[in-house]
C-alpha cells in the first residue's frame, strides 16, 4: 500500500469512529424531558449524517456544533433537576406536616385507648381482663409498625435528597444569575474599610447584536458564555457584577497594578471574538467586541472610584 493509501484509511476509520461517536452520545442520552431528549437526539443525528460526508469543511464546523449541543443539554438537565429538587422539597415539608398531624393525632387516639384498657384492667371479669390485655399488645404492634414504616419513608426521601444533590452537582453551571448586581457591587465598594482592590471594567457589544441577528435565546446563550469565561479569567476571589445589559465590573482584593494590567489584557485578548451558541440545533457564532479598563483603589475614596468607572461605561464625565 502506498503511504497515500495508508494515510486515506487512518482518515476514514478517524472519521468513521468521530461519526460512532456523536450518535452513541445520541442514543444512550439520559431521557429526562420529551421535549428536551427528541431535539437532541436528533440535532446529533443530523450532524453525524453531516459529519459522514468527511469533508473538511464540515467535520470543522461539526465540533462547534457537538459541542453547544452538548452544553445545551446539559443546561437543560441541570435547570430540569433544579426544578424537580425544588418540587421534591415543597413535597417533603407537606408531607412532614401531615406526618407530624399524623403523629400527633394517634397520640390522642392511643392515650384514650390505654385510658379504656386501664379502665377495664379494673374490672374483676377474666374475660375482660384477657381482652384488656390483647388490645393492649395489639395498640404495642400497631404503634411499631406505624413507626416502623414513617421511618422507612423518611430514609427514603433522605436518599432521593441525596441523589438528587450529587446530580445537581455534577449538572451545575455557571450563568447570569450567580453574578452581582449594580446596586450589589456599588454597595460593596462603599463598604470596603480598606482601599487594596483594583477594578477591571468591560464595556462590550454583541449581546444585542445577537439577539436581533437571531433571537433572545441565543442572546441570552452568548451572554452566559461571556459571564463564564470573564469568571474562568479572573482570581478565584473576584466580585463579577453585571453593571447593565452589556457593561460588567470585576472587584478582586490585593490587586496589584501589574497584576490588573495582565488581567485586562487577557481579557481584552481572548474575550473577545466569535463564541459558538446553537440555533435550532444549527451552530451560530455570534460576535463579541469589547474594551477594557482598569480603576486602583488606592488613595482614592469609594465615591471617586465610582465615578471613574461612570466614566467609563458611560462614556460621561461625572463633575
Amino acid at each position: 500500500m502506498t503511504e497515500m493509501e495508508i494515510c486515506n484509511q487512518e482518515r476514514n476509520a478517524a472519521v468513521e469512529c468521530y461519526v460512532t461517536a456523536i450518535r452513541n452520545v445520541a442514543h444512550y442520552a439520559i431521557e429526562f424531558d420529551d421535549e428536551a431528549t427528541g431535539p437532541f437526539r436528533k440535532y446529533l443525528t443530523v450532524v453525524a449524517g453531516e459529519a459522514a460526508r468527511a469533508d473538511p469543511v464540515v467535520l470543522g464546523e461539526t465540533r462547534s456544533t457537538v459541542r453547544g449541543l452538548l452544553r445545551d443539554y446539559r443546561d437543560k438537565a441541570s435547570h430540569y433537576l433544579r426544578d424537580l429538587r425544588e418540587e421534591l422539597g415543597s413535597t417533603m415539608r407537606s408531607l412532614q406536616e401531615i406526618l407530624d398531624s399524623l403523629l400527633e393525632s394517634d397520640g390522642d387516639h392511643e392515650n384514650r385507648l390505654r385510658t379504656t384498657v386501664g379502665r377495664l384492667r379494673q374490672a374483676t371479669d377474666p374475660d375482660v381482663l384477657a381482652a384488656a390485655n390483647a388490645i393492649e399488645d395489639s395498640m404495642e404492634q400497631v404503634r411499631k409498625q406505624h413507626q416502623f414504616a414513617v421511618s422507612q419513608f423518611l430514609a427514603e426521601i433522605r436518599m432521593l435528597h441525596k441523589r438528587i444533590d450529587s446530580l445537581e452537582r455534577a449538572a451545575s453551571i455557571d450563568n447570569l444569575t450567580k453574578l452581582l448586581t449594580r446596586v450589589e457591587i456599588e454597595d460593596h465598594i462603599r463598604t470596603i474599610e480598606r482601599a487594596d482592590y483594583g477594578l477591571l471594567l468591560v464595556k462590550l457589544s454583541g449581546f444585542r447584536a445577537a439577539g436581533v441577528q437571531y433571537n433572545r435565546e441565543v442572546a441570552a446563550e452568548l451572554a452566559g458564555a461571556f459571564a463564564k469565561r470573564l469568571r474562568n479569567s479572573l482570581p478565584a476571589n473576584a466580585a463579577i457584577s453585571r453593571w447593565s445589559e452589556e457593561e460588567f465590573v470585576a472587584l478582586v482584593a490585593g490587586m496589584t497594578n501589574a497584576d490588573a494590567a495582565a488581567n485586562a489584557k487577557w481579557v481584552a485578548d481572548h474575550l473577545s471574538g466569535p463564541y459558538a451558541c446553537l440555533q435550532g440545533g444549527k451552530s451560530v457564532r455570534p460576535m463579541i467586541e469589547l474594551t477594557v479598563a482598569i480603576v486602583n483603589s488606592e488613595g482614592q475614596t469609594a465615591g471617586r472610584v465610582l465615578e471613574q468607572v461612570e466614566e467609563f461605561l458611560t462614556g460621561v464625565c461625572v463633575p
